[in-house]
């Protein structure tokens, strides 16, 4: 006898909810259909649901996500770093305690050894016939940023060789939300053949008909809710295996929407605008901003950088501000909308002779209009850098002839610490900050709360 099931899934929607009623009605056609035939189905998530850009999951720090899967009748989810490393410590340890899902995590853990109740390494979801799909969950290793929240992630490596021959010994397939990106799921594929499928994200890449390598299918739906993925499976229960599998990324950008999750959404927006009411300033005069030049409001902001971080000089990117600030009261929505980025302030040393590299880079044309997508940031160019605590002496053809820092000349071979943005040191964009060996992030505040900071002394 052979049994067909079937798994959707979704990944990397990042609070985009534009797309989410569309999902919810895809899901809803197609779990109807699945009972009409007596077929087993399973919904999973693959991390990232939320991200703080958006105003409903900024107010409500991730709870609204949660009732949103707990109403699309999802099955299992598991960690991204968007819910890990972006929301303060005692509101992750809560975040899904009302969660009607399983949450899988086999390589998250809290450093007072203190976890809480909802989190697993992994589960085992069963079909009325009796096969048993284990379900594990992976998460990317920023330990930097979790070890500030009093967690840490261990290598999704030892995770893994823990727990599989328990799933194996336990279950008929074995299922991994990898929210660890295509490079390591390429090598989990090659060098673990007992996953018999992967979901794949945080990468943000699409496979359209699911990619196969060796044993294992993998599956990825890009980012933002755009694709659901679904994956089609054959169980032959006389064989005891898996005899087809097929892997798929259904588009719904064009579907009709659930009219119950666009009101749940649209109800939980009027309530995120009441909450981000509340004020923070009341401004008497208005501070523009120009990505490709120094405003007032930059240069005190950049300010408010060095003196929280008590560096020896700080500089931050001028897109990182999307607008001014107008006259008048300034509320916490005000600040969510003008600077919307999940970005950290953070604390790097480096060598004089690595700064000098660093400014060369940061006044080219090429990296002042460059259009970031990722690290954190949601504006549209990088933009003009400016500085505190650090003059740049140049003559009319942009040569570098002095660098004082705080006054004093800069010396190649001392170490200053520099204050920035998290973004900065993640990727190829500064590789002298990428690179260095000593690096403070500040959580679970962003920019943004600097910017209240800003706001506040200026209305002073």
């Amino acid at each position: 006898m052979k049994e067909q099931l079937y798994l959707y899934f979704t990944s990397d929607l990042h609070s985009y909810f534009g797309h989410w009623p569309k999902i919810v009605r895809y899901l809803k056609e197609q779990v109807k259909r699945h009972k009409r035939r007596g077929e087993a189905y399973f919904i999973l998530d693959n991390g990232d649901h939320l991200d703080r850009v958006h105003p409903i999951t900024e107010a409500f720090l991730g709870s609204a996500n949660v009732d949103l899967l707990n109403e699309a009748q999802f099955d299992a989810v598991t960690v991204g770093n968007n819910e890990g490393i972006t929301l303060p410590a005692e509101d992750l340890f809560n975040l899904y305690n009302q969660a009607q899902f399983d949450v899988v995590c086999a390589n998250l853990h809290k450093q007072d050894q203190k976890v809480p109740n909802w989190l697993k390494p992994y589960t085992i979801l069963t079909t009325e016939s009796g096969i048993k799909l284990g379900i594990l969950g992976l998460t990317a290793p920023f330990n930097l940023y979790y070890e500030e929240l009093g967690w840490y992630v261990r290598s999704p490596y030892e995770a893994l060789n823990q727990y599989l021959p328990e799933l194996s010994a336990k279950c008929d397939m074995i299922l991994l939300l990898s929210h660890l990106g295509l490079n390591e799921d390429e090598y989990i594929s090659m060098n673990y053949q007992e996953i018999d499928l992967i979901v794949g994200g945080h990468t943000h890449h699409l496979f359209k008909n699911g990619k196969k390598i060796q044993n294992t299918l993998l599956g990825a739906v890009g980012k933002f809710g755009r694709y659901v993925g679904r994956k089609d499976l054959v169980w032959s229960h006389q064989e005891r295996r898996l005899t087809k599998k097929e892997g798929f990324a259904i588009d719904v950008h064009d579907m009709d929407d659930d009219p119950d999750t666009a009101n749940m959404i649209a109800s939980y927006s009027c309530k995120a605008a009441e909450i981000l009411k509340k004020p923070i300033a009341s401004m008497q005069k208005t501070y523009d901003i120009q990505w490709f030049q120094e405003t007032e409001l930059m240069v005190h902001l950049v300010d408010t950088l060095k003196a929280w971080t008590h560096a020896d000089f700080a500089m931050l990117n001028a897109g990182i501000i999307l607008e001014g600030i107008p006259k008048g009261e300034i509320t916490r929505g005000d600040l969510h909308r003008i600077c919307p980025h999940p970005i950290n302030p953070c604390k790097v040393r480096i060598t004089g002779e690595e700064i000098m590299e660093m400014i060369r880079m940061v006044r080219t044309k090429r990296f002042k209009e460059f259009q970031l997508k990722g690290l954190g940031f949601r504006g549209e160019v990088i933009g003009e850098m400016i500085f505190s605590g650090i003059e740049v002496v140049a003559d009319q053809q942009s040569y570098i002839k002095e660098v004082l820092i705080n006054g004093l000349p800069l010396e190649k071979k001392r170490e200053y610490d520099v204050a920035t943005a998290d973004m900065f040191t993640l990727g190829k964009l500064l590789p002298p900050l990428a690179s260095a060996s000593y690096k403070e992030y500040y959580l679970p505040e962003f920019m943004r709360d600097l910017l209240g900071e800003t706001v506040k002394k200026l209305n002073n």
